[in-house]
């Protein structure tokens, strides 16, 4: 799944391990919460790490994610994600996506 380059203009805080934000795996880099989005280090600037259009089906998902499942929630747009195994789910139309 690709991610869209929108730099976070204005952020001057260094996300990496320590920084205080939680740590999400996503493809080759790591994002972190903040301020309600996810961000990612890239070169000399912070990004908005969004997925692409496309919708990746986690298949044979048969956790029910919500209040108190165990997984981190990350506010994302108009829905809640969770890490799971290492990425992120979102409910989409009856089944699990991975972000």
């Amino acid at each position: 799944m690709a991610t869209q380059h929108l730099v976070h203009e204005g952020h001057t805080h260094q996300h990496g391990d320590g920084c205080g934000h939680v740590a999400v795996p996503h493809q080759d880099h790591v994002d972190y919460v903040h301020d309600g989005h996810l961000h990612r280090q890239h070169d000399d600037h912070v990004d908005e790490c969004e997925p692409g259009a496309e919708h990746t089906t986690h298949s044979g998902h048969v956790h029910e994610h919500g209040e108190g499942c165990g997984h981190v929630a990350i506010p994302h747009q108009d829905h809640i994600d969770y890490v799971h195994d290492g990425h992120r789910h979102a409910l989409h139309d009856g089944h699990w996506d991975d972000h």
